[in-house]
């Protein structure tokens, strides 16, 4: 039985909630999911996730606008304001749709930029840009691999780092981190590896065309040069065209053939993981990843099929959408605090994958020049 004081306190405390207006005292519930929401196939799902991907798109759509205010790299601007808002992915209405961001829709994202690829484009280089490509992206990825082991950093910073430089920057990065099993450090990794091939990459897209002027290169030197050294695909047309209309073109074709490098890479990453979890537990045969097969039907279709170039354009634009999303999440569940405590080393390795690709593709030229 209470007590006299006590049974006046608790009828204060009533009188107060009461109000509904006093700071402190009126009771937070957790939100009931909205009616709309339950009449809808995988409702709960869409209400547990829509805040997180609703932020991250907000802030998607304010790092494309500041990136093409400032001409600037979208993925960078998307990920330092994504870290800004780290505190939301901690804990709250946000975590769930933070996490499906930066998981489900990277892989919608990756799988889509298949339709950016056909057969004929990458037949049309010739043999020797083939062989390059295909020579200086298993060599930069594993360089990256023995690398990171030989460092400390680990053999899944090599991969994702050394796969990021030697095929398309950020959007490799994400691919190859979707492959990944999951580790303690794996945002973290993906998150450095992001910053440091974007700044890299809007570095070369400055220095590199003085570096092909400098070498006398012709227009088709030069988008060799370019197309197989640059990180990223927007880089590579920002630095192409800063030449010439052939030197674009042709850069953007040697490029788009490092891009298709992802289907091999990915497989080969996939088919390892799962032979690995075969032999070391009960694992199943090895699995090709879902957003991958969808990216090669993607490159098989655009090539034999007459599509649209309308319907092709919207298919890039989504998965460039989805991409930024993705990155904006995952800058959301990395602590900067965490990110400052890893040091200079991931960044003297992602230098030195840079400067491996970079001379490779600058030997192979001079070699068939």
């Amino acid at each position: 039985m209470l007590k006299p004081a006590d049974d006046a306190a608790t009828r204060q405390l009533d009188y107060y909630a009461s109000l509904e207006s006093m700071e402190g005292v009126t009771e937070i519930t957790p939100p009931a999911p909205a009616h709309a929401f339950s009449r809808l196939p995988k409702g709960d799902l869409l209400h547990a996730i829509y805040p997180g991907v609703l932020v991250a798109g907000t802030i998607a759509i304010a790092a494309t606008f500041l990136s093409q205010t400032y001409n600037s790299p979208v993925m960078l601007f998307a990920l330092l304001i994504g870290m800004a808002f780290h505190f939301l992915h901690e804990d709250g209405r946000c975590k769930a749709g933070v996490e499906f961001a930066s998981r489900t829709i990277l892989r919608i994202g990756v799988a889509l930029l298949g339709a950016r690829i056909t057969i004929s484009q990458i037949a049309s280089l010739g043999l020797a840009p083939v062989l390059m490509v295909i020579t200086s992206v298993v060599t930069t990825t594993l360089f990256g691999l023995w690398a990171g082991k030989r460092l400390g950093l680990g053999k899944s910073f090599g991969i994702l780092s050394g796969g990021a430089v030697a095929i398309c920057g950020a959007s490799a990065a994400l691919a190859i981190s979707a492959a990944l099993p999951k580790f303690d450090k794996k945002e973290r990794d993906t998150v450095l590896t992001v910053v440091g091939v974007t700044t890299l990459s809007t570095i070369a897209m400055v220095i590199y065309p003085l570096i092909a002027k400098a070498l006398h290169f012709s227009n088709a030197q030069a988008g060799l040069f370019l197309g197989g050294t640059i990180h990223d695909v927007a880089q590579v047309v920002g630095a192409g065209y800063m030449i010439s209309q052939e030197a674009g073109d042709i850069s953007t074709y040697v490029k788009l053939l490092r891009v298709a490098m992802l289907i091999p890479v990915v497989l080969c990453i996939s088919f390892v993981i799962a032979r690995y979890a075969k032999d070391s537990a009960d694992g199943g045969a090895p699995r090709f990843p879902l957003f991958l097969i969808v990216f090669v039907l993607l490159v098989a279709i655009n090539s034999l099929l007459p599509i649209p170039q309308p319907f092709i354009n919207t298919l890039g634009t989504i998965s460039s959408w989805c991409l930024v999303t993705a990155i904006a999440a995952l800058g959301m569940k990395t602590s900067l605090r965490d990110l400052m405590k890893v040091g200079w080393l991931p960044v003297g390795l992602m230098v030195a994958e840079t400067l491996w690709i970079g001379l490779l593709v600058l030997a192979a030229i001079l070699l068939i020049r």
